[in-house]
């Protein structure tokens, strides 16, 4: 049988069809279903890792996720990351009426139907995530959450053209592809890396006819990996931490405190002065994050408080505070988790939803403290040399 978007491939006395697909489409859902009827392979494999499948699978995920673990685990940024996502896909699915990821629920549920083995073949997406969000820097981990927060609230609608055009895109990639032309190498941890996983998970399979529900974005990378050996350990590895942003991260207080010292030690007037600048300027840089996220006024004053102290320690940081007690005194409710994908269409129920309403104080403290961390660094310094 051959169908458009279906490639065999036939290695080592074993027989690989692979499905493209467009993660939002009815037609490739209803094309993975006749393809697995037909074909009654011994093994489906699909893009999902565990955590993903047991999204979809559950539906409900949401539900059950714990404000207060997200904050400790700093994980607040990937918990964006993950929205902006799912909200695309499903602003997409929505349009278009059909379920986001039904092609990949589809294979799920055929493979059960013709009693084939299911593969989860995709790399886990925190990995992916760790491995991109090491190679950007500084700078561009801000334009690629800006990127993201873009795509939340974009009210671009898309046409079942330009929908089969996005077969040759990954789903991820989709969602952040104006990042990743600004920085190509991002192409290798997302595509590149994937289709080697992707690749040797569909090798591994049993049997020895083999289906794989793919983003189509995938295929051509994966018809020329899939000859070659791919270790999945090396794959999976996180990246190691870099020193460097400790060693920044530690180096600015203590030159700030050094300085301020020896002013002190000689003028202890300019010494009070550069303490009040390094502290009002965290403190009301921070507090204005949290105000623009709209958090409760004890999170604000806690911002305030918080920010002075925390940009002195690399391993703390004032959204992280003012995060919990927004939670505390403004704790997300079933509603608000069950809504919450639903609200990320619009700033309005960005804003209103107790859950993101958490993130954005985080964020918006942190970035606060951060922006005190140049001024009232620079201030501390301009300071100095005018008093010596």
């Amino acid at each position: 049988m051959e169908q458009e978007n279906v490639t065999r491939i036939f290695l080592d006395e074993k027989e690989y069809i692979l499905i493209g697909t467009a993660h939002v489409s009815k037609q490739s859902a209803e094309q993975v279903k006749e393809v697995i009827e037909a074909e009654k392979p011994d093994s489906v494999c699909v893009e999902l890792d565990e955590q993903r499948y047991q999204s979809i699978m559950e539906g409900n995920s949401w539900k059950d996720m714990d404000i207060f673990s997200v904050i400790k685990q700093k994980k607040a940024s990937l918990l964006l990351i993950n929205l902006a996502i799912s909200s695309f896909q499903k602003r997409m699915a929505n349009q278009l009426g059909i379920q986001p990821g039904q092609e990949m629920i589809q294979g799920i549920e055929s493979a059960k139907e013709t009693g084939a083995t299911l593969v989860l073949a995709d790399r886990n997406i925190q990995t992916t995530f760790s491995r991109i969000w090491h190679q950007v820097g500084l700078w561009g981990k801000a334009q690629l959450l800006t990127q993201v927060v873009a795509s939340i609230f974009s009210k671009d609608t898309i046409s079942e053209e330009e929908l089969e055009k996005m077969k040759s895109k990954d789903m991820i990639n989709t969602v952040l592809n104006e990042f990743t032309e600004s920085f190509p190498r991002l192409k290798v941890p997302l595509i590149d890396e994937r289709d080697q996983y992707l690749s040797q998970k569909i090798k591994e399979a049993p049997g020895k006819k083999i289906v794989a529900v793919l983003g189509a974005a995938h295929v051509p990378g994966i018809k020329e990996e899939i000859n070659k050996d791919h270790d999945l350990k090396q794959l999976s590895k996180l990246p190691p931490k870099s020193k460097a942003p400790k060693i920044i991260g530690w180096s600015i207080p203590i030159v700030i405190l050094a300085i301020i010292a020896y002013t002190f030690l000689a003028n202890p007037d300019a010494g009070l002065q550069q303490t009040l600048s390094w502290v009002l300027w965290h403190g009301c840089l921070s507090a204005i994050g949290a105000a623009m996220a709209l958090g409760h006024p004890l999170a604000i004053v806690t911002a305030f408080i918080a920010a002075p102290i925390t940009s002195l320690n690399p391993l703390l940081a004032a959204g992280w505070f003012a995060g919990f007690v927004q939670a505390f005194f403004s704790k997300p409710n079933v509603s608000d988790f069950e809504t919450l994908t639903e609200d990320v269409f619009s700033v309005k129920g960005f804003w209103s939803n107790k859950v993101t309403r958490v993130l954005l104080v985080i964020v918006f403290a942190n970035l606060g403290s951060s922006l005190g961390t140049f001024i009232g660094g620079a201030d501390v310094i301009r300071l100095f040399f005018e008093n010596f």
